[in-house]
């Protein structure tokens, strides 16, 4: 078995060591004797989406939203909406899970209309959401809590036709008004964690890889790994959070 994945837009959307997330998927799969081929696919780039197993989507900043709008909208929006609506794995962090919304309004009341492939829209605040976070996601995808990284003033709002990919437990999320974490629709995976998100969330790797594989090969078994290293590395951010709300 071997999954390609396609990392979208590196050049621009890539803070926070977002990158770090194409290397522990590339890392789980080969730990298990699977391929991992991994292509990069800057502002510009030809390729289409549509061969692709798993597409990865960074963060950035409003300027760098800005500056891959025109590549966007050459062709690219659509080609996403397709994958989305065809079932691809997608993971998205920050700039780029907005990006996939219908649209983003800066505080100074510029508008960039985006991908439309889920029902959500960010509006910027004023105020900066940042520091640490914790979230839980439903038991449909495993009931696991995840920790990471938020440096956002977007605040999201979900449509009807999207779920929250979690619960808040401790910081902010989308909005840090009603307590809903990031987005999930179909195949895609859109949240505000950064860090990177996966290395110390191998529950969550794991269920990105083992969506990917079955949509590929309709059904996949993955072999159990020693997450000793990981879940200590989450346990203690569960923990550190749990005391700075004390």
């Amino acid at each position: 078995m071997e999954l390609k994945i396609c990392h979208l837009y590196p050049d621009v959307l890539n803070l926070y060591g977002d990158g770090g997330n194409i290397r522990c998927l590339r890392q789980r799969l080969q730990w298990r004797g699977m391929g991992a081929e991994v292509v990069k696919m800057p502002i510009g780039a030809k390729e289409s989406l549509a061969g692709f197993d798993l597409v990865f989507i960074g963060g950035g900043q409003d300027f760098e939203q800005q500056v891959l709008l025109e590549d966007l909208h050459r062709g690219r929006d659509r080609e996403l909406l397709a994958a989305v609506e065809d079932g691809m794995t997608i993971l998205a962090i920050c700039g780029g899970y907005q990006m996939l919304g219908k649209s983003y309004e800066t505080y100074d009341g510029k508008r960039c209309d985006f991908v439309g492939a889920l029902d959500l829209h960010t509006v910027g605040a004023r105020t900066r959401m940042i520091g640490n976070y914790l979230y839980r996601v439903p038991e449909s995808l495993g009931g696991f809590t995840v920790v990471g990284f938020e440096n956002h003033s977007g605040k999201t709002r979900l449509g009807p036709k999207v779920e929250a990919l979690g619960t808040v437990l401790a910081g902010f999320g989308n909005n840090g008004e009603d307590g809903t974490e990031g987005a999930h629709y179909k195949n895609v995976f859109g949240t505000y964690s950064h860090g990177p998100l996966l290395p110390k969330n191998p529950a969550f790797a794991d269920l990105l890889i083992k969506t990917a594989l079955e949509r590929k090969y309709g059904s996949a078994e993955l072999e159990v790994l020693d997450d000793s290293l990981e879940r200590m590395a989450h346990d203690e951010m569960c923990a550190r959070l749990e005391r700075r709300g004390k």
